[in-house]
């Protein structure tokens, strides 16, 4: 059991775990700050945190543990913020969406205490954001991907495992350059696309006639296109270089497709679509539900 977790950002993700830690009984007390006071007070009335911190450092300062809930574009403010209070043996982690920006970042500001900072990836989540929406139960089943570094602590490591798996995540570790390699072809590069289609069809002149006759194919594939713009913002442009290299991949296969129907190529088209077809029945049945 940890004796205080000390929350960076009260919003879904943080309250999230601070409920779920609460829940699990694995911490004693939550101490929470937010840039906007308004939103700690209500975490703190919603009975997600137990006491309002003024400042990101007061919410570490007594903490053995840390988790750090903010955009990935404010990580390097929160860390110049908290690194005067960081004590070895106190485990501190991030939940950003891109690992590479991160760490480098943390290698930078942290310095010798770099060995403290486990990045963690929860691949968990809501389009709708805010402490309202926390739930003790968001990271039930989901994976939790950490990208340790050489300097990390492996003690703190071990420490982290336990934690997301004693709250019901299953725990995967790989290289912050992979963990982004990855990501930009899984969830980075598809929100791209989601609020890029979505938008060419709703401004179009035609785009309301059109969109209320789409269907739940179009609702389905277009449903990530109402995510959250500041945190998405900051996850496309800090991931950009891998997320351009996917972007390009997905050219060249609509590219194909395009050409076969430009050619009038019905059998080539029939090939190309079966290969998807047959490729995501395959990756359906191989891959568990969660």
């Amino acid at each position: 059991m940890f004796n205080q977790l000390g929350v960076i950002g009260c919003g879904l993700m943080g309250g999230s775990f601070a409920l779920a830690l609460k829940r699990a009984g694995l911490v004693r007390q939550v101490v929470g700050y937010s840039k906007s006071p308004s939103t700690t007070e209500k975490a703190k009335r919603l009975g997600v945190i137990d006491i309002a911190a003024e400042s990101a450092l007061l919410a570490v300062s007594g903490s053995d543990l840390v988790l750090i809930a903010v955009p990935v574009a404010a990580i390097d403010a929160t860390l110049k913020a908290i690194r005067h209070l960081v004590e070895s043996g106190v485990l501190i982690m991030d939940v950003g969406s891109t690992k590479r920006d991160v760490v480098d970042t943390a290698r930078r500001v942290l310095k010798d205490r770099v060995d403290c900072f486990v990045p963690a990836h929860p691949i968990a989540g809501k389009e709708v954001s805010g402490i309202d929406h926390a739930d003790g139960q968001l990271y039930g089943g989901r994976q939790v991907i950490l990208t340790p570094i050489a300097q990390t602590r492996p003690e703190l490591v071990q420490k982290a495992t336990d934690l997301w798996s004693a709250i019901g995540s299953q725990v995967l570790k790989m290289s912050p350059e992979n963990h982004d390699a990855a990501f930009a072809a899984v969830s980075h590069l598809p929100h791209l696309l989601a609020f890029a289609y979505f938008s060419s069809v709703a401004k179009q002149p035609a785009g309301r006639e059109f969109l209320s006759l789409a269907g739940p194919g179009f609702r389905d594939f277009t449903r990530i296109a109402a995510s959250d713009p500041e945190m998405w913002r900051d996850v496309l442009m800090a991931n950009r270089e891998e997320i351009l290299k996917q972007s390009l991949r997905f050219r060249h296969t609509l590219d194909a497709l395009e050409h076969v129907i430009k050619q009038g190529n019905g059998d080539a088209l029939e090939d190309l679509i079966r290969s998807a077809s047959e490729m995501r029945l395959g990756w359906q049945m191989s891959t568990p539900k969660r």
